[in-house]
Protein backbone atom coordinates (compact mmCIF):
# COMPACT_ATOMS: atom_id res chain seq x y z
CA UNK A 1 0.00 0.00 0.00
CA UNK A 2 1.25 3.35 -1.38
CA UNK A 3 1.86 5.50 2.29
CA UNK A 4 0.93 8.74 0.48
CA UNK A 5 -1.30 11.31 2.35
CA UNK A 6 -3.04 14.42 1.28
CA UNK A 7 -5.23 17.14 2.53
CA UNK A 8 -8.20 18.38 0.62
CA UNK A 9 -6.71 21.67 1.37
CA UNK A 10 -3.29 23.11 1.37
CA UNK A 11 -2.53 27.07 2.22
CA UNK A 12 1.20 28.68 3.17
CA UNK A 13 2.62 25.56 4.32
CA UNK A 14 6.13 25.92 3.81
CA UNK A 15 8.46 23.12 2.49
CA UNK A 16 12.15 23.91 3.06
CA UNK A 17 15.05 22.31 0.74
CA UNK A 18 17.62 22.21 3.25
CA UNK A 19 18.00 21.49 6.49
CA UNK A 20 21.67 22.81 6.98
CA UNK A 21 22.99 19.51 7.12
CA UNK A 22 26.67 18.05 4.83
CA UNK A 23 25.60 16.47 1.59
CA UNK A 24 27.36 13.21 2.94
CA UNK A 25 29.22 11.54 5.66
CA UNK A 26 32.77 11.35 4.24
CA UNK A 27 34.94 12.16 1.12
CA UNK A 28 33.71 8.58 -0.06
CA UNK A 29 29.95 8.68 0.21
CA UNK A 30 30.39 12.64 -1.32
CA UNK A 31 32.27 11.11 -4.15
CA UNK A 32 29.91 7.72 -4.69
CA UNK A 33 26.32 9.81 -4.44
CA UNK A 34 28.04 12.34 -7.54
CA UNK A 35 29.24 9.88 -9.71
CA UNK A 36 25.78 7.72 -9.32
CA UNK A 37 24.25 11.19 -10.03
CA UNK A 38 26.39 12.06 -13.25
CA UNK A 39 25.99 8.93 -14.59
CA UNK A 40 22.46 8.20 -14.07
CA UNK A 41 21.99 11.59 -15.25
CA UNK A 42 23.73 11.21 -18.72
CA UNK A 43 22.34 7.76 -19.27
CA UNK A 44 18.85 8.99 -18.88
CA UNK A 45 19.29 12.37 -20.99
CA UNK A 46 16.61 13.20 -23.55
CA UNK A 47 13.62 10.59 -21.71
CA UNK A 48 11.02 11.75 -19.51
CA UNK A 49 13.32 11.06 -16.26
CA UNK A 50 15.41 12.87 -13.90
CA UNK A 51 17.93 12.10 -11.23
CA UNK A 52 17.90 13.83 -8.27
CA UNK A 53 20.55 14.08 -5.63
CA UNK A 54 20.10 14.87 -1.61
CA UNK A 55 16.84 16.34 -2.08
CA UNK A 56 13.72 16.25 0.19
CA UNK A 57 11.39 13.63 -0.95
CA UNK A 58 8.00 14.87 0.36
CA UNK A 59 5.47 12.16 0.51
CA UNK A 60 2.67 13.42 2.94
CA UNK A 61 0.38 16.57 1.50
CA UNK A 62 0.34 18.95 4.16
CA UNK A 63 2.91 17.62 6.65
CA UNK A 64 6.35 18.59 6.17
CA UNK A 65 7.50 17.11 8.62
CA UNK A 66 7.00 13.69 6.65
CA UNK A 67 10.27 13.95 4.34
CA UNK A 68 13.45 11.67 3.77
CA UNK A 69 16.07 13.06 1.29
CA UNK A 70 17.34 10.01 -0.61
CA UNK A 71 21.11 10.03 -1.70
CA UNK A 72 20.08 9.49 -5.35
CA UNK A 73 16.90 8.84 -6.63
CA UNK A 74 15.43 8.40 -10.12
CA UNK A 75 11.67 9.22 -11.30
CA UNK A 76 10.64 8.34 -14.59
CA UNK A 77 7.03 10.13 -16.62
CA UNK A 78 8.23 13.52 -15.33
CA UNK A 79 9.85 16.59 -16.86
CA UNK A 80 13.60 16.43 -17.23
CA UNK A 81 15.68 18.66 -15.01
CA UNK A 82 16.51 19.32 -11.39
CA UNK A 83 14.18 20.27 -8.30
CA UNK A 84 14.69 22.25 -5.16
CA UNK A 85 12.69 18.96 -3.44
CA UNK A 86 10.22 16.47 -4.66
CA UNK A 87 6.52 16.77 -3.76
CA UNK A 88 4.53 13.00 -4.64
CA UNK A 89 1.55 14.50 -4.62
CA UNK A 90 2.15 17.45 -7.09
CA UNK A 91 4.27 15.16 -9.58
CA UNK A 92 2.07 12.38 -8.94
CA UNK A 93 5.45 10.07 -9.82
CA UNK A 94 7.00 7.74 -6.98
CA UNK A 95 10.62 7.04 -7.16
CA UNK A 96 11.77 3.95 -9.84
CA UNK A 97 15.22 3.46 -8.36
CA UNK A 98 16.33 4.37 -5.23
CA UNK A 99 20.30 4.72 -3.96
CA UNK A 100 21.54 4.95 -0.36
CA UNK A 101 25.57 5.73 0.31
CA UNK A 102 25.12 3.69 3.50
CA UNK A 103 27.58 3.52 6.49
CA UNK A 104 27.82 1.89 10.05
CA UNK A 105 26.77 4.74 11.69
CA UNK A 106 23.20 4.81 9.23
CA UNK A 107 23.04 1.40 9.07
CA UNK A 108 19.73 0.91 11.07
CA UNK A 109 18.14 4.18 9.73
CA UNK A 110 19.07 2.59 5.88
CA UNK A 111 17.99 -0.81 6.45
CA UNK A 112 15.10 -0.30 8.77
CA UNK A 113 13.36 2.78 8.23
CA UNK A 114 14.01 3.82 5.10
CA UNK A 115 13.33 0.64 3.42
CA UNK A 116 10.21 -0.05 5.11
CA UNK A 117 9.05 3.67 3.99
CA UNK A 118 10.37 2.80 0.33
CA UNK A 119 8.38 -0.27 0.11
CA UNK A 120 5.48 1.56 1.19
CA UNK A 121 5.71 4.18 -1.25
CA UNK A 122 6.16 1.65 -4.15
CA UNK A 123 9.92 2.46 -4.84
CA UNK A 124 10.59 -0.45 -7.54
CA UNK A 125 13.85 -1.09 -6.47
CA UNK A 126 16.07 0.07 -3.16
CA UNK A 127 19.56 -0.25 -3.67
CA UNK A 128 22.61 -0.06 -0.62
CA UNK A 129 26.07 0.37 -1.13
CA UNK A 130 28.32 1.06 1.45
CA UNK A 131 31.35 2.14 -0.11
CA UNK A 132 33.76 1.76 3.03
CA UNK A 133 32.60 -1.57 3.30
CA UNK A 134 31.73 -0.97 7.14
CA UNK A 135 28.53 -3.31 7.26
CA UNK A 136 27.88 -4.87 3.87
CA UNK A 137 30.19 -7.79 3.15
CA UNK A 138 30.10 -6.88 -1.00
CA UNK A 139 29.67 -3.49 -0.63
CA UNK A 140 26.21 -3.66 -2.47
CA UNK A 141 22.60 -5.01 -1.49
CA UNK A 142 19.59 -4.53 -3.15
CA UNK A 143 16.36 -4.88 -2.71
CA UNK A 144 13.08 -5.17 -5.71
CA UNK A 145 9.58 -4.81 -4.95
CA UNK A 146 7.88 -8.20 -5.75
CA UNK A 147 3.90 -7.41 -5.09
CA UNK A 148 4.51 -4.92 -1.69
CA UNK A 149 7.20 -6.40 -0.07
CA UNK A 150 11.15 -6.33 -1.11
CA UNK A 151 13.03 -9.03 -1.53
CA UNK A 152 16.57 -9.37 -2.04
CA UNK A 153 18.17 -9.35 -5.58
CA UNK A 154 20.38 -12.31 -5.67
CA UNK A 155 21.88 -10.49 -9.11
CA UNK A 156 23.52 -6.99 -9.36
CA UNK A 157 21.25 -5.73 -11.83
CA UNK A 158 18.45 -2.88 -12.27
CA UNK A 159 15.35 -4.14 -14.14
CA UNK A 160 13.56 -0.56 -14.39
CA UNK A 161 17.16 1.07 -15.67
CA UNK A 162 18.74 -1.95 -17.53
CA UNK A 163 22.04 -1.55 -16.29
CA UNK A 164 24.11 -4.29 -14.78
CA UNK A 165 25.30 -2.68 -11.48
CA UNK A 166 29.19 -3.20 -10.44
CA UNK A 167 31.30 -2.51 -7.17
CA UNK A 168 34.59 -0.94 -8.57
CA UNK A 169 36.63 0.53 -5.74
CA UNK A 170 34.73 2.94 -3.66
CA UNK A 171 31.66 3.77 -6.28
CA UNK A 172 29.31 2.30 -8.65
CA UNK A 173 30.05 1.10 -11.97
CA UNK A 174 26.61 1.08 -14.43
CA UNK A 175 27.05 -1.05 -17.66
CA UNK A 176 24.17 -1.10 -20.17
CA UNK A 177 22.24 -4.60 -20.40
CA UNK A 178 21.50 -3.51 -23.77
CA UNK A 179 24.92 -2.75 -25.39
CA UNK A 180 27.53 -3.79 -22.48
CA UNK A 181 28.88 -0.44 -22.78
CA UNK A 182 30.39 0.99 -19.55
CA UNK A 183 28.68 4.40 -18.19
CA UNK A 184 31.54 6.64 -17.84
CA UNK A 185 32.10 9.19 -15.03
CA UNK A 186 33.64 12.73 -16.14
CA UNK A 187 37.24 11.81 -15.38
CA UNK A 188 36.80 8.30 -17.52
CA UNK A 189 34.88 10.40 -20.45
CA UNK A 190 37.77 13.08 -20.67
CA UNK A 191 40.45 9.73 -21.02
CA UNK A 192 38.20 8.08 -23.32
CA UNK A 193 38.01 12.08 -25.48
CA UNK A 194 41.89 12.27 -25.15
CA UNK A 195 42.33 8.22 -25.88
CA UNK A 196 40.17 9.27 -29.43
CA UNK A 197 41.73 12.37 -30.32
CA UNK A 198 45.13 10.11 -29.80
CA UNK A 199 43.63 7.41 -31.87
CA UNK A 200 42.51 9.56 -34.06
CA UNK A 201 45.61 11.54 -34.64
CA UNK A 202 47.07 8.24 -35.16
CA UNK A 203 45.16 7.29 -38.10
CA UNK A 204 45.51 11.04 -39.66
CA UNK A 205 49.19 10.38 -39.46
CA UNK A 206 49.03 6.61 -40.90
CA UNK A 207 46.96 8.36 -43.84
CA UNK A 208 49.49 11.20 -44.37
CA UNK A 209 52.32 8.72 -44.50
CA UNK A 210 50.21 6.66 -47.06
CA UNK A 211 49.26 9.67 -49.02
CA UNK A 212 52.81 10.51 -48.82
CA UNK A 213 53.85 7.19 -49.80
CA UNK A 214 51.43 6.72 -53.11
CA UNK A 215 52.71 10.40 -54.04
CA UNK A 216 56.26 8.54 -54.18
CA UNK A 217 55.23 5.55 -56.02
CA UNK A 218 52.96 8.07 -58.33
CA UNK A 219 56.28 10.57 -58.58
CA UNK A 220 58.52 6.97 -59.14
CA UNK A 221 56.29 5.98 -62.15
CA UNK A 222 56.10 8.86 -63.45
CA UNK A 223 59.61 9.37 -63.76
CA UNK A 224 59.93 5.19 -65.30
CA UNK A 225 57.00 6.48 -67.69
CA UNK A 226 59.34 9.78 -68.63
CA UNK A 227 62.62 7.56 -69.02
CA UNK A 228 60.68 5.26 -71.14
CA UNK A 229 59.32 8.24 -73.18
CA UNK A 230 63.24 9.50 -73.85
CA UNK A 231 64.21 6.06 -74.51
CA UNK A 232 62.26 5.35 -76.96
CA UNK A 233 62.40 8.54 -78.73
CA UNK A 234 66.24 8.53 -78.58
CA UNK A 235 65.65 4.59 -80.56
CA UNK A 236 63.51 6.24 -82.94
CA UNK A 237 65.93 9.11 -83.53
CA UNK A 238 68.77 6.04 -84.60
CA UNK A 239 66.09 4.34 -86.30
CA UNK A 240 65.60 7.36 -88.35
CA UNK A 241 69.32 7.97 -88.76
CA UNK A 242 69.89 4.63 -90.13
CA UNK A 243 67.12 4.92 -92.55
CA UNK A 244 68.66 8.16 -93.86
CA UNK A 245 71.71 6.17 -94.33
CA UNK A 246 70.34 3.54 -96.18
CA UNK A 247 69.92 1.27 -93.40
CA UNK A 248 66.57 -0.83 -92.54
CA UNK A 249 66.85 -0.76 -88.69
CA UNK A 250 64.68 -3.75 -88.58
CA UNK A 251 67.17 -6.23 -89.94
Amino acid sequence: MTAIFSTPQETEIFYPSEDGEPLAETYDHLYAILTTLEMLRAYLSGRQATVLADQFLYYSQGFPALRVAPDVMVIFDVEPGGRDNYKIWQEQQVPVVIFEMTSKSTQEHDKVFKKTLYEQLGVKEYWLFDPTGEWIAHKLQGYRLEGEEYQLINEYRSEPLGLTLRVEGKRLAFYREDTGEKLLIPDELREALEQERQRAETERQRAETERQRAETERQRAETERQRAELAEQKAEKLATKLRELGIDPEL
